[in-house]
């Protein structure tokens, strides 16, 4: 009894003994079920465990005994639910569409009596509630559809926004059976997204306080890096909303570009602005053009799109200036590097050659990286650089044949001359912007993508064979002037009796093999094109037999040859057959019809001179009388001939000069 008195007290303390005692008949049911379902979803809500506004199993057995007991109309119970779950989304609460679905649709058919139940009545407060509902209920999907971004970020929950798509649908109808025009829900959806660029945008370029910047006296360096900025946040953005959200939006792919571009157009507002305060022949801001149209091209809906035209128009005039400086720059370049040029290595040509090649090159490389919208203005860059390329690896190879040649004139002609490292690096330069020509100059796509490539190659190929042919000319002209000293010893020249007195050795032949080694060595040591120095190699080797045929066979086909003559062209021939052989020439460009009647001659006059040889040893030596007697012809012969007597020593003193050089 003392327990019971107890609970009696702790009952009547908390009030609830007016309700136990209160005639369930006279209470309002409808008002107490609404209070008792308030405070089940604060409670639910409010659980460390989001919910997304669902009761739990045990909740909603409560509230459907409450109705089943004391005759709450499921009609007024939707409705009720809804007007909380609305005033909990306003309240910053998650709320599941697809719970709102659920209780709209119920209240739906009940309101316009399409319930499959087959119950029909419905109370002029509950239509009155559902059309406020209704409203509320439009107004907070749209505002979710506006915020997609922060109600459903990531996606997430997963098919939220999906699901808040078709609710929204769903509310637009005009009753639960007439579906409602599809342009009337595109319109919605299309005021919500243009709403959301504005948005999302002002709530980007606030966070990065691109205003307050662009309105300041910072540098504009720093603005520029601000823009660039906010370029890359505004990329994430929508990338983010392409990853995230694109799949729910299916229904309205083009609003979402829409959307984009609504976005885009936004941003174009704070770039001109920052764009418009650049100095003139500032290239900062391309940077800036890469970086969005290269997310633009990716992107097939954005791709030529509005924005895509607008910034293809802004950076246009830019790209156009920027190749014409550029040209300029290099034309000077050309001019003052090649005028003080020491021609000396550097990398695989000069140091100017060196210069152009690597300008060229990165200016093409930062064109074709900018990867031009419009295919029309690309493809006449792509022809512009190319012809410019082309003229200036011209301009590039007159200017070393003209080194070239003035450097030749002041070289010597005889055997001590030695090939100029000079002329080894022009050498090497030609090939250098020779290796280029297919690179720079050849176009990326058309009928005549080839034209400045070949005719540019055309070029460099006559400037290398201009200057490979001045070296052989040369190499020439020192072989002809030594035929030349050869040729006093002839039988029939004027002093070949005297120059016979001093039986010189085979130094003459010496001295040209020196030189051919040195040649040889230089060639090969500083010139790095192998195909080039075995075709320089081939020539000069050709050049030489020729020479020494011509001279030897042509000419004195009919007279024999001084022992001394043999002697040093014997000697010549075989060793440049030798040398050259070791160089790599090939035994087709060696062993030659001029080169077998060559070797044949000097086989035939060697054995000759060993037969006179023979004959001399055999017979007696003449005596000083008989000796000086020829001397005495030789004397009388000159002063009977065309030279006026004049005295001995003048005509010993022009002996000396034909005389060999005695080696040291």
């Amino acid at each position: 009894m003392h327990k019971m008195a107890g609970e009696a007290d702790k009952a009547k303390r908390a009030g609830l003994e007016e309700f136990l005692h209160a005639d369930p008949c006279q209470c309002d049911h409808v008002a107490l079920f609404r209070r008792l379902q308030v405070l089940t979803l604060d409670y639910r809500l409010n659980d460390p465990y989001t919910s997304l506004g669902w009761f739990s199993p045990g909740q909603v057995f409560v509230l459907d005994e409450y109705c089943a007991r004391y005759g709450v109309r499921g009609c007024q119970r939707h409705v009720f639910y809804m007007e909380d779950l609305l005033n909990a989304a306003d309240k910053g609460f998650m709320i599941d569409p697809t719970l709102i679905h659920y209780s709209f649709a119920f209240c739906a058919s009940h309101v316009h009596g399409n319930r499959p139940d087959g119950i029909g009545t419905v109370l002029y407060d509950e239509r009155v509630r559902f059309e406020d509902v209704k409203r509320r209920l439009k107004e907070l999907l749209m505002r979710q559809i506006t915020e997609f971004r922060y109600y459903f970020p990531f996606g997430r929950p997963e098919g939220a926004l999906k699901g808040t798509l078709s609710l929204l649908e769903r509310v637009l109808m005009k009753d639960i059976v007439t579906p409602v025009d599809a342009d009337e829900v595109r319109k919605v959806v299309r005021s919500c997204l243009e709403e959301a660029a504005r948005l999302n945008y002002s709530r980007i370029a606030d966070f990065s306080n691109i205003e307050e910047i662009v309105q300041s006296d910072v540098p504009t360096e720093k603005k520029l890096e601000s823009i660039v900025h906010l370029a890359e946040m505004c990329i994430e953005v929508l990338q983010q909303n392409e990853e995230h959200h694109s799949e729910a939006f299916a229904w309205f792919s083009d609003l979402l570009v829409e959307h984009a571009e609504i976005f885009w157009a936004k941003f174009a507002v704070d770039m001109l602005t920052v764009l418009e305060n650049q100095p003139p022949d500032v290239w900062d801001s391309f940077p800036l053009f890469q970086l969005l149209n290269d997310y633009l091209r990716s992107d097939a809906n954005l791709r030529s799109g509005k924005f895509h035209q607008q910034l293809r128009d802004i950076f246009a005039p830019q790209v156009v200036r920027y190749v014409d400086l550029m040209e300029s720059s290099i034309a000077q370049s050309i001019h003052k590097g090649f005028e003080k040029e020491r021609w000396t290595l550097k990398g695989a040509g000069c140091s100017s050659s060196e210069d152009l090649l690597w300008k060229l090159e990165a200016l093409q490389s930062f064109i074709s990286d900018l990867h031009w919208p419009d295919p029309v203005f690309a493809e006449h860059l792509d022809n512009r650089l190319k012809l410019m390329a082309a003229d200036m690896l011209e301009a590039a190879g007159k200017r070393t044949v003209s080194a070239f040649e003035t450097i030749m004139k002041r070289t010597s002609k005889s055997t001590d001359f030695l090939l100029p490292v000079e002329v080894c690096v022009m050498l090497n330069t030609c090939v250098s912007l020779k290796a280029s020509v297919f690179k720079l100059c050849t176009m990326g796509a058309g009928e005549n993508m080839h034209e400045y490539h070949t005719k540019t190659d055309e070029f460099l190929e006559g400037i290398q064979s201009r200057i490979t042919g001045g070296i052989i000319t040369r190499f020439g002209e020192v072989l002809e002037g030594l035929l030349v000293r050869l040729a006093r010893y002839d039988e029939t020249a004027m002093f070949s009796s005297i120059l016979s007195i001093a039986k010189p050795t085979d130094e003459i032949g010496k001295e040209y093999i020196e030189f051919c080694s040195s040649n040889l060595e230089q060639i090969r040591h500083h010139i790095y094109d192998e195909l080039l120095v075995l075709s320089l190699f081939d020539s000069w080797y050709s050049r030489q037999i020729r020479l020494i045929h011509d001279w030897l066979v042509k000419d004195r086909a009919q007279a024999s040859l001084h022992a001394y003559q043999v002697t040093c062209l014997g000697f010549i021939v075989k060793k440049v057959h030798g040398d050259f052989e070791l160089q790599g020439v090939t035994h087709d460009v060696l062993d030659t019809r001029q080169y077998q009647s060559l070797i044949s001659r000097i086989q035939t006059e060697e054995a000759t001179q060993s037969i006179k040889i023979g004959e001399a040893t055999s017979s007696p030596k003449p005596g000083p009388k008989s000796l000086l007697g020829s001397m005495a012809g030789s004397f009388s012969s000159l002063s009977n001939g065309k030279l006026a007597t004049s005295g001995l020593s003048s005509i010993t003193s022009s002996f000396s000069n034909f005389l060999p050089k005695s080696s040291n």
